[in-house]
């Protein structure tokens, strides 16, 4: 089953099965998986990178995705390529004698998920290929709020009006609504968090359970999570104020810009100093 992603941002790791280059690995930036790996084993004439092109075939085993967007995908992907430079890695131990290309850069990326900025992400680890799976360290596990998953994943262009139609449909149902239970019973809708009224749709957020029918502003929701991390900045977690369910803070934003991660049947760089 291919899982259909919008707005898909990844970071993904290459493995060279030519038996010329065999276990020599890439890692690249890209919101279209597909068509990257394509370009990769066909040349820099379609597109690849020149250290690829020519030493296919290549496979694209894992891919870590998630990211808010392009900058900050381009980062994780210069730290996990550059790990000598990077502030944030450079104390990581270098390659073994004992140690594969593909093992290096696996303790490498198991290393990242666990420093700031990119622990606090809603990021997911998916193996693309199976047969390549490594397990993680019993000290290097991922984030709890990281899942890690399995198979292909397409991703999926979000129109661009499709989250401004959806705020505009939602808020003028919801002032349609509001101004008829103000007339029949007296009432406003309400934040459930700080109970104060809630008039723009833009601050609003809803929880991703369709039977939920919590509304909260956006600060108050970001409070709410916070409330029991007093080292952190970002919310990463917490549970619904209504229903009380466990949520992810990049699951609520997702869903307030209209992105759904949908399970479907069927390099240019930039570098970044030492940010990372």
């Amino acid at each position: 089953m291919v899982v259909e992603i919008e707005n898909f941002y990844g970071v993904y790791l290459l493995y060279c099965i030519n038996p010329k280059y065999k276990g020599r690995t890439y890692i690249g930036f890209t919101n279209d998986p597909n068509r990257r790996i394509k370009q990769h084993n066909t040349g820099t004439k379609a597109g690849g990178a020149r250290r690829t092109s020519g030493r296919g075939p290549w496979e694209m085993v894992l891919i870590i995705h998630g990211f808010p967007n392009n900058i900050s995908a381009l980062r994780f992907e210069w730290a996990w390529q550059h790990p000598d430079k990077s502030r944030r890695l450079r104390h990581l131990p270098k390659k073994s004698s004992k140690e594969t290309a593909f093992q290096h850069k696996f303790r490498l990326v198991s290393n990242m998920l666990r420093v700031g900025p990119w622990c606090k992400l809603p990021l997911t680890i998916r193996w693309l290929k199976q047969e390549y799976m490594l397990e993680f360290d019993p000290l290097l596990q991922p984030p709890n709020h990281m899942p890690i998953a399995y198979g292909p994943v397409q991703s999926k262009r979000l129109k661009k009006n499709k989250a401004e139609s959806v705020a505009t449909e939602t808020q003028s149902s919801q002032d349609d609504d509001d101004d008829f239970v103000h007339l029949s019973q007296g009432r406003v809708t309400r934040c459930d968090v700080c109970v104060k009224r809630l008039q723009e749709f833009e601050s609003q957020l809803k929880c991703v359970h369709p039977s939920c029918t919590m509304k909260v502003h956006l600060t108050c929701l970001a409070r709410h999570f916070l409330r029991r991390t007093e080292d952190s900045l970002l919310p990463v977690e917490g549970t619904c104020p209504k229903c009380k369910v466990s949520l992810l803070w990049g699951e609520v934003i997702r869903q307030k810009l209209g992105c759904q991660d949908v399970p479907q049947d069927s390099d240019d760089k930039a570098h970044w100093a030492d940010e990372v």
